[in-house]
């Protein structure tokens, strides 16, 4: 029977594989970001329900990068009541291009776009209307999940098919991964966890970069240590072009 060390070892051999097997792309993606931070274009992250959990760590955060913009819709939030509402809106044809009407996507910024299947409505249209203004996309997915379901767009794509980079997180097919003989649903989702490691390694690759290359890096203070707003809001004021959630 199962127990939670098997979920830690499980969480241990994924980031293990992860590293081995998408090292290189998760250097392409420093470079997308490099470029896009070098010539002052904007960084945005996007996913729904809880993918989205992505964008709420790479925002505002301690140690993160404040130049990274959140696309935060409130209807595929996880504090909507009925929950399974969030659902519904991920499925709604063209919503996404609604999202991206007041996004203010231009030619050369990156978007970093997080979905497990990569299958539904709101992320493609999303990518679609952002590649139509020149956005380079960064698709966080899962290969073997996302080839292995049918799109629920139009389109007929899934995510990977439409990104300029896709990065595998390489977890299960339904993103639980530990297995109860008495039970048809494994138990223990890995996308959140390996997701969130993911994309803060890319953010102290793009660190080092920007250092060597003698440029300003905009992370930010914790807001609970002494001096920590002020020296936010001096990052703020400098990075103001390419801030848009204050």
């Amino acid at each position: 029977m199962p127990t939670h060390t098997d979920y830690f070892n499980h969480i241990h051999a994924l980031l293990d594989n992860l590293l081995e097997k998408e090292n290189q792309t998760i250097d392409t993606a420093v470079d997308y970001l490099f470029e896009a931070t070098k010539h002052k274009r904007n960084i945005f992250v996007f996913g729904a329900s809880h993918a989205g959990i992505l964008t709420e760590e790479l925002t505002y955060r301690a140690g993160g990068l404040a130049t990274i913009n959140p696309i935060f819709e409130s209807s595929m939030m996880l504090n909507t009541v009925p929950i399974t509402h969030t659902s519904k809106m991920e499925r709604l044809e063209n919503y996404g291009r609604l999202i991206a009407e007041k996004t203010p996507f231009e030619a050369n910024d990156v978007l970093l776009a997080h979905s497990v299947s990569g299958r539904n409505t709101v992320m493609i249209d999303l990518v679609l209307a952002a590649k139509e203004k020149g956005v380079k996309i960064i698709a966080i997915t899962n290969l073997s999940y996302s080839k292995n379901v049918e799109s629920r767009h139009p389109s007929g794509k899934n995510l990977y098919q439409l990104a300029d980079l896709v990065i595998d997180n390489h977890g299960d097919k339904g993103d639980a991964a530990i297995k109860f003989d008495d039970l048809a649903q494994k138990v223990g989702p890995t996308s959140t966890v390996i997701g969130a490691t993911l994309v803060n390694a890319i953010v102290v690759g793009l660190t080092n970069k920007l250092l060597e290359a003698g440029l300003d890096v905009p992370i930010l203070h914790s807001a609970n240590i002494d001096g920590g707003d002020q020296h936010n809001q001096k990052i703020f004021k400098k990075f103001k072009n390419n801030i848009f959630y204050l």
